[in-house]
C-alpha cells in the first residue's frame, strides 16, 4: 500500500489567530516542510492564485499541492453562490493537480470567533441535518463533474463535530461527498477514532494525521472558553508529541486498504513549538508507524514529467 505525507501550512501561520504565525515566505515554509521529509502542502493564504506563479515555486521546492480549505457556507447560503465562489478554486487546483478540496463548513461555525465558547457551537436537528447532508451530496457531486473532487472536513465548533453528528452526517449524505476523516478533530470532540474509520473507511478519501494534547483539552472550561482559545493554549500538535496512538490509528486505516495523503495540520505557537522542528517529530513519528502498518512512504515530491 502507497501513503503520501503532506503537511499544513497553519503550522507556520495561522489564518485565525496572527499572534500564532512564524514571519516566514512562502517558500521557506515549503523548504522546511520538505527538509523534514514531506512531499506535499496544502494551500495557505500566502498561496498565490495565480497557477503560472505557483506551480514554478512548488517545482522548486520539489512539493505538490495536496489539498485546501474552502470555506463552505451550504447549511444556510444558498448553493449558486458556493458554486460561484468554489469555482476560480476548482480551476487553480485542476491546473496544479491538487488530490482535493478540503470543504470547511463555516455556516453557524464558531470556530473562528474567540467570544463563543465552545458550548455554544451550532446544533442542527434531525431534519435539518438530512437536508443539509442532501445538499452537500449535490454539491461534491458537481464539484466532481467539474473535476475536482472535494473531501468533507468535520471540525470542532461547527455543525458536524462530534461522532454522532458525524454518523449523522454520513448516513444522510451520499458517495458524492467523501470525508476527510481529521484525528484530532474527532478526539476533541469526544469521538472514538478507530470506531470512526471502521464505520466511514469507504468514503475516507483524505486524511489529517492531528494530534491533541489531552491534559490541555481535560481542562478546558467548554462553557467559557472557545475553540481559538484552545489553539493558543496548545490542544494540538504534531503526531509523536500528543496524546493519540498513531500507531493503532495509521494501522486501521492500512485495515481497510486506504491509500493517499496522511497531512498533519496541527496549529500551534510556532515560538514554543518551532515548525520545522515539529515538522521533523511528526514526520520521525508517522514514518515509524507506517512502516509497521506496510505502507510504502513515497518520496517523489513535484513530478517529474
Amino acid at each position: 500500500m502507497k501513503a503520501k505525507l503532506g503537511m499544513s501550512p497553519i503550522a507556520w501561520w495561522n489564518d485565525d489567530l496572527a499572534e500564532l504565525s512564524d514571519d516566514v515566505s512562502l517558500e521557506e515554509c515549503l523548504r522546511q516542510s520538505r527538509s523534514a521529509g514531506f512531499t506535499g502542502m496544502e494551500m495557505g493564504r500566502r498561496f498565490p492564485n495565480d497557477p503560472a506563479i505557483m506551480l514554478p515555486i512548488l517545482k522548486a521546492a520539489d512539493v505538490t499541492l495536496c489539498g485546501g480549505w474552502f470555506s463552505g457556507t451550504l447549511v444556510d447560503e444558498e448553493m449558486s453562490k458556493n458554486k460561484d465562489r468554489i469555482q476560480p478554486m476548482i480551476e487553480l487546483f485542476k491546473a496544479v493537480d491538487a488530490p482535493c478540496i478540503v470543504y470547511g463548513e463555516v455556516g453557524r461555525s464558531i470556530q473562528g470567533d474567540r467570544s463563543k465558547p465552545l458550548a455554544t457551537k451550532p446544533k442542527l436537528t434531525g431534519d435539518e441535518m438530512k437536508a443539509y447532508a442532501r445538499r452537500l451530496t449535490e454539491f461534491g457531486e458537481w464539484c466532481a463533474e467539474q473535476g475536482m473532487p472535494l473531501s468533507y472536513h468535520h471540525h470542532m465548533a461547527a455543525v458536524v463535530e462530534t461522532e454522532p453528528e458525524l454518523d449523522a452526517f454520513m448516513r444522510h449524505s451520499g458517495e458524492g461527498i467523501p470525508l476527510l476523516l481529521d484525528a484530532g478533530h474527532l478526539a476533541f470532540a469526544g469521538g472514538d477514532v478507530l470506531r470512526a474509520i471502521d464505520n466511514h473507511h469507504a468514503r475516507i478519501s483524505h486524511v489529517h494525521v492531528k494530534d491533541v494534547r489531552m491534559g490541555v483539552i481535560d481542562k478546558l472550561d467548554r462553557t467559557k472558553q472557545s475553540f481559538l482559545d484552545a489553539v493558543a493554549l496548545g490542544a494540538f500538535t504534531v503526531p509523536g508529541d500528543g496524546s493519540l496512538d498513531f500507531g493503532a490509528i495509521v494501522q486501521r486505516f492500512a485495515d481497510h486498504g486506504y491509500e493517499g495523503w496522511f497531512v498533519v495540520e496541527a496549529e500551534q505557537d510556532p515560538k514554543k513549538n518551532p515548525p520545522l522542528r515539529m515538522a521533523q517529530v511528526g514526520h520521525k513519528e508517522l514514518m515509524r508507524v507506517m512502516t509497521a502498518a506496510g505502507y510504502t512512504v513515497e518520496t517523489q515530491g513535484f513530478p517529474n514529467a
